[in-house]
């Protein structure tokens, strides 16, 4: 994607975008006089994804609504639900959600895909993965994913909390170019309109510092069906820019919310800080904890420095009790952290496969295997090429 700057267009930041994640809050899919679903906003939602998709985009939707419409089904009085209420009110509402959204996407002939996270989908290393994979099938088959937390099994200790954090990390597990966070907020303003007469919009966002954290003054008190306020789109927004998403903050609540932003409709831009490649890599060396570690021969060493994957060949011996999808330490022959990945292959397996020419996995193993114990994609190295040699 081309440098964003505060002239960038909405259309011309979706004309290059081969991936968007798009965020609906609970107070735009429920009417606030009774919690019954705006099914014709949804169907106008859908028009404009519909539209995107045609355009060559893959679409990604992450939908909250499903506890405000299992509370409204189950007669549950107003205010705080217990963690039991909460859980029971998502069970009711995640087919009602499901069904919704399926019935709102029917006419524009695209299929959805009902799929639901908790946090560790996103935080175990191994659950990413497949998830990911799940996701990338999907959308290979031309559906549109609708994406909740399964507030069902999730607990007060592990869950995202608020459906801008999970679709942030929708976005980062996707590799999407533009994430849209959908809600009764028209983009970040200087301070809160509601309050304050000289309150200002920022249209464009270039760097994510203190100063712009600082805007927020939390959640919209008017606000009842979702938990999300402006702190916490900032906190999803620069969880993605951190990862070399683009965020679009904007308003919901007119129909064809996504035509609207085409024609003008104010929004706040927050530029990515890298491109996706260089933040996945930069999460992978710096944000997780290695598993286990893996030592490397010289030629290995040269050979991932020309960008190559870390083949077994090149493997002395690893250590550790890793799962495939944890983050490996990669050290020399003298003990050096060379650069990190992420595990093709669990522990036992690895050692099986040390020193082994990839053709002969397979053998070894006794099943079909990975090439690689670490590929390219999922490397990062940590020395300079002086440092390495």
């Amino acid at each position: 994607m081309a440098a964003l700057n505060a002239h960038t267009s909405f259309s011309e930041l979706i004309g290059q975008a081969k991936r968007v994640v798009v965020k609906a809050g609970s107070s735009l899919l429920s009417a606030a006089k009774d919690g019954a679903l705006r099914q014709s906003w949804m169907g106008s939602l859908a028009e404009d994804l519909a539209q995107m998709r045609h355009g060559g985009a893959d679409v990604l939707m992450v939908s909250s609504g499903a506890v405000a419409l299992g509370r409204r089904a189950l007669k549950l009085s107003g205010g705080a639900l217990a963690l039991e209420q909460k859980q029971a009110a998502a069970a009711v509402g995640q087919p009602m959600l499901a069904g919704a959204w399926k019935e709102a996407f029917a006419p524009t002939g695209l299929v959805t895909a009902q799929a639901l996270l908790t946090l560790e989908d996103t935080e175990q290393r191994r659950r990413w993965l497949n998830s990911r994979a799940t996701l990338e099938a999907l959308l290979a088959l031309g559906a549109v994913p609708i994406i909740n937390e399964n507030d069902t099994v999730a607990t007060d200790e592990i869950r995202y909390g608020d459906n801008d954090r999970l679709a942030a990390r929708v976005a980062q597990m996707s590799g999407a170019d533009v994430l849209i966070l959908l809600s009764d907020i028209d983009g970040l303003w200087s301070c809160d309109p509601n309050r304050h007469a000289d309150a200002q919009p920022v249209p464009f966002v270039a760097d994510m510092d203190g100063a712009i954290m600082d805007m927020a003054e939390g959640p919209n008190p008017d606000s009842q069906m979702g938990t999300g306020g402006m702190i916490t789109k900032l906190l999803a927004a620069r969880m993605a820019v951190r990862h070399g998403c683009a965020v679009v903050l904007a308003s919901g609540v007119c129909a064809n919310p996504i035509a609207a932003l085409h024609q003008g409709a104010r929004h706040t831009l927050f530029a990515p800080a890298k491109t996706v490649t260089d933040a996945r890599k930069t999460w992978i060396a710096g944000t997780i904890k290695p598993a286990g570690q893996v030592h490397i021969d010289k030629g290995a060493v040269q050979a991932l420095g020309k960008g190559a994957s870390l083949l077994p060949a090149g493997m002395t011996g690893c250590n550790g009790a890793f799962e495939r999808g944890d983050v490996l330490a990669i050290l020399d022959e003298n003990s050096r952290e060379v650069g990190r990945g992420l595990a093709s292959y669990n522990a036992d397996e690895a050692a099986r496969i040390c020193g082994l020419r990839s053709e002969d996995i397979a053998d070894t193993l006794g099943y079909s295997a990975r090439a690689a114990m670490i590929h390219r994609d999922d490397l990062v190295l940590l020395l300079t090429e002086g440092e390495r040699s």
